[in-house]
C-alpha cells in the first residue's frame, strides 16, 4: 500500500507499507549531487555525505557504528550526480531507534575539525582505489569526455586538489544552500504503521528549516568527441555512446527496451556478437544514464589493446544496424527480460524505498509496478525503431578509451 503525506514543515514522505516482511528501510534523500557543484567545490556533496557519520552532539563516530550494529542494521549513505541519500534498514522492532539514529546524524552532526582532515585522507584513498579499477574509472573519463569538466562531467568523488582545501565552513555553506525542506524527500518501505511512522518522523525531522530552492543550471550539451587516455594496464577499456533522453521522457520504456536488446543480458546482441561469437571481450554491456534534463546511451567493453579498434567498429556497427533489424521475437524477449528484472529488483525493502524516493524526486508521483509493466507491454515496434533511428547516427558518437593505446587508434573511425 502506497501513501504520500507531508510533515508539518512541508517535507514529503512517501511510504510503501506491507506486512509480509520483518524489515523497514528509511531513507532521507536530498536533491543535490556532483552536477550542482562549482568546479572549485567539486566533491563537496560526497565529502559531506562522509562527514555526517563523524559525530553528533551526543554520539561519537564509534557510538554511531556500535548502535547501528547492535540493531543488526545497515546504516549508510551514497552520492550520485543528482542526489545524496542517507538510509537505515533495520528490523521492524527497532524502527523508532533506527529513525532516531538516522535523524541524529542528519540533524545534529557537528563536523569536528579533526575529522575533516582524516576524512580528506580517506577520500583520497577512495579516489586512488577507483583509478586503480579501470573498468570503473573509464566511466568517469567517459562522462568527462561527454559533458566536459563541469556539471555532469565532474567526478562524484571530487578531485584531490579540491578536497585538500575543503573547510568546515564549506560544509556548512553546502548545507545552507541545499539541505532545506524543499530539497528533501523521506521514503519508507517495509513493515510499519503509516500513522505511527509519521508521528516519529515529525518529531525527528520536523525542526528542519525551509530554506530556498537553489538554481539547477542549464542543460549541458553532449560533446561528440574522442579521447584516448594512455595508461600502462593489461587491458584496454572503452566507453562509447550517443546522447539520449531525460529521466522523465515518455519514451523511457522504449529506450529501456532498446538498451536491453543491444547489451543488457547474455542474450543481447553485444554479448552474443562481441563475446560469444568473436571472443573479443570478457565484459561487454550497454547502459543508460538518464538525468533530470538529459541523458546518454553507452557501451562498455574491456578488450586486448590489439583489438580495441576492431571492438569499437563492431559495437558501432551493431548500434547503427539496430534500426533496420529488430525483430518481433527480440522485442518480446526484451519486454519479458525488463519486466522480470523490475519485479525481482523490488523484492527487498531497500530497493522499494529507493524506487519510491526516485519516483517522487523525478515524477512527483507514485508509479506502481503494474503500471510500469503495462507501459512496457504497450511499447510498439514503431516506437522502438523510431527512437533508435533518431538517437543512433554515426556523427552522434563520443568515444573514450583507457589503456596501453596510441592516441590515434580511433582516427577516421567516425567519419
Amino acid at each position: 500500500m502506497f501513501i504520500k503525506e507531508y510533515l508539518d514543515n512541508g517535507i514529503p514522505v512517501v511510504m510503501e507499507s506491507f506486512k509480509n516482511v520483518r524489515s523497514v528501510a528509511v531513507g532521507v534523500w536530498v536533491k543535490v549531487g556532483s552536477r550542482y557543484e562549482s568546479a572549485e567545490k567539486n566533491g563537496i556533496s560526497h565529502f559531506l555525505e562522509h562527514m555526517f557519520f563523524k559525530g553528533t552532539k551526543k554520539r561519537t563516530t564509534k557510538d554511531i557504528a556500535i548502535e547501528a550494529d547492535s540493531m543488526g542494521g545497515d546504516l549508510n549513505a551514497f552520492t550520485s550526480r543528482e542526489n545524496t541519500a542517507f538510509y537505515i534498514k533495520i528490523l521492524d522492532e527497532y524502527l523508532d531507534r533506527g529513525i532516531e539514529l538516522l535523524s541524529d546524524i542528519f540533524v545534529n552532526s557537528v563536523f569536528p575539525e579533526e575529522e575533516l582532515e582524516k576524512e580528506k585522507k580517506i577520500i583520497k584513498e577512495e579516489i586512488k582505489m577507483v583509478e586503480d579499477t579501470p573498468d570503473d574509472y573509464i566511466h568517469d573519463l567517459f562522462n568527462l569526455t561527454v559533458w566536459g569538466n563541469e556539471g555532469l562531467g565532474q567526478s562524484i568523488l571530487g578531485r584531490r586538489e579540491t578536497i585538500a582545501v575543503f573547510t568546515r565552513e564549506d560544509i556548512l555553506s553546502h548545507i545552507r544552500n541545499y539541505y532545506g525542506t524543499r530539497d528533501i524527500v523521506i521514503a519508507c518501505a517495509g513493515n510499519f504503521a503509516p500513522e505511527s511512522i509519521m508521528n516519529t518522523l515529525g518529531k525527528r525531522f520536523g525542526g528542519l528549516r525551509h530554506g530556498t530552492e537553489p538554481k539547477k543550471g542549464v542543460t549541458p550539451d553532449f560533446r561528440q568527441s574522442v579521447r584516448v587516455h594512455a595508461k600502462d594496464v593489461s587491458e584496454a577499456h572503452i566507453c562509447l555512446g550517443v546522447p539520449a533522453i531525460a529521466q522523465t521522457s515518455e519514451e523511457r520504456y522504449a529506450f529501456f527496451l532498446l538498451n536491453t536488446i543491444l547489451g543488457a543480458g547474455v542474450s543481447s546482441r553485444l554479448f552474443q556478437e562481441i563475446r560469444e561469437k568473436m571472443g573479443l571481450a570478457y565484459s561487454v554491456y550497454s547502459f543508460t544514464s538518464s538525468y533530470l534534463d538529459t541523458g546518454l546511451w553507452g557501451v562498455y567493453a574491456g578488450v586486448s589493446r590489439k583489438k580495441v579498434r576492431e571492438a569499437a567498429e563492431l559495437i558501432i556497427g551493431e548500434m547503427l544496424n539496430l534500426t533496420d533489424s529488430i525483430t518481433d521475437v527480440e522485442l518480446e524477449r526484451a519486454k519479458n527480460h525488463l519486466k522480470g528484472n523490475l519485479l525481482l529488483g523490488l523484492e527487498s525493502t531497500s530497493s522499494r524505498m529507493n524506487n519510491i524516493a526516485r519516483q517522487e524526486i523525478y515524477f512527483g508521483k507514485y508509479i506502481s509496478p503494474d503500471e510500469i509493466i503495462r507501459s512496457i507491454d504497450d511499447v510498439s515496434m514503431k516506437q522502438v525503431v523510431g527512437l533508435s533511428d533518431r538517437l543512433i547516427k554515426r556523427d552522434h558518437f563520443a568515444i573514450t578509451a583507457y589503456g596501453p593505446l596510441q592516441k590515434n587508434v580511433f582516427d577516421d573511425l567516425l567519419s
